[in-house]
């Protein structure tokens, strides 16, 4: 029989040598949040005369953009990223308008004020019995033409105060022009902008969801398990969530990978299947205590490992299989989130089998040890006296 347990130190040296360097360059700052969390601009673009990524930064620095930072991606396209740049156009004060009843409301004018010559106004003027009071009627009462965007009854506005039109003009439209005026025409695919405050609430949801998540998972563990198992599994799922974050704060100090909101999510999923796994791990480890009672709680555990390591191992790998597929073949905009997930499934799986599991032994051992030594110390005080 493969003893697993007995090599339960090469299992904890290895998971320092995963751990240690990546809680080293979260210390030193290696993670890169995205606009996400940080608030900002990020602007992917792509100029007609190609400049390159230093070129670019400069004509920002000069346009009043010192903080801006360019990196260049595939296709020739550049990446931009400033503070926030206002997307939408300043808000302008609109004044109310006045209006004025409609046209058929209005009363008859006493006097026309471009009079136009009737028929009966004329025979009027050239019969000496026409009544003058009838040729003033006559072209004085013309008949109200209403206009042809109003209907009667309705509200016109008044034609001396007309509604200003919104302005066309914003601070990221001028900005793109006098890149444009330097560099050529311009084709932009992406534009996202996020304020400083969702950002810094967004960090502070993300840990209170992971915080709660994990008290949540420990209280459960210890009802379904008692204090050392839940400890134990607690212990193996921070391994997990180290990992990943040590991964990318290494991906992120050498390479620039930034992590974005769906890191959050991908943290929650890892978390939820490390925990999935190690439950089935300690439930055979409770069913064995029982059916071999007696044997040492070593050998229980080596039993249950190897009872259900190939159930472990064919689960994740049908996961590993389907997230490698999408981090080669799917979009640009889940990549952090496939990665994420991958290296925490396969980190999962191994701190069930070989972290949790050995983490349990370990503490039974050394509790036994414990035992001892105070069972010889109470023996050898009454035999000195």
């Amino acid at each position: 029989m493969f003893d697993i347990v007995g090599r339960r130190n090469w299992y904890f040296a290895f998971s320092a040598l995963i751990t240690i360097p990546g809680l080293i360059f979260i210390l030193i700052g290696g993670l890169r949040p995205s606009v996400d969390f940080t608030g900002g601009t990020v602007w992917q673009v792509r100029f007609a005369e190609r400049p390159s990524a230093a070129e670019l930064q400069a004509a920002l620095v000069e346009l009043g953009h010192p903080e801006a930072e360019v990196r260049t991606l595939e296709d020739s396209f550049l990446e931009i990223r400033t503070d926030p740049i206002g997307l939408l156009p300043p808000q302008t004060p609109i004044p109310s308008a006045s209006f004025v009843p409609s046209a058929s409301a209005l009363p008859s004018p006493a006097v026309s004020a471009t009079p136009t010559e009737t028929p009966a106004a004329s025979a009027g003027a050239a019969s000496p019995s026409a009544s003058p009071s009838a040729s003033a009627t006559a072209t004085a009462t013309p008949t109200p033409t209403p206009s042809p965007s109003s209907t009667p009854g309705s509200p016109v506005p008044s034609p001396s105060l007309a509604l200003v039109p919104p302005p066309q003009g914003t601070e990221f439209r001028d900005l793109q022009d006098d890149l444009e005026s330097r560099f050529g025409a311009a084709e932009t695919p992406s534009v996202v902008t996020v304020g400083p405050l969702i950002g810094s609430e967004l960090i502070r949801t993300s840990i209170i969801l992971i915080a709660v998540g994990e008290l949540f998972i420990l209280g459960y563990l210890w009802l379904r398990f008692g204090f050392r198992f839940g400890t134990a599994a607690i212990v193996a799922l921070l391994h997990d969530v180290i990992v990943v974050v040590g991964i990318f704060a290494m991906l992120g100090f050498f390479f620039g990978v930034e992590f974005d909101a769906l890191f959050v999510t991908a943290l929650l999923t890892v978390i939820g299947f490390s925990v999935h796994d190690t439950i089935v791990v300690f439930d055979r480890i409770r069913e064995n205590r029982i059916r071999h009672a007696g044997e040492p709680f070593g050998a229980i555990v080596n039993h249950s490992i190897l009872q259900t390591v190939g159930r472990s191992i064919s689960t994740s790998l049908t996961v590993v299989v389907t997230l490698a597929a999408l981090l080669l073949l799917g979009p640009a905009t889940i990549r952090t989130f496939t990665l994420a997930l991958l290296i925490g499934i396969v980190s999962g799986t191994y701190s069930s089998i070989f972290n949790a599991s050995q983490l349990l032994v370990a503490w039974y051992e050394w509790d036994a040890k414990r035992k001892a030594r105070l069972g010889a110390a109470k023996v050898v005080r009454p035999l000195s006296r």
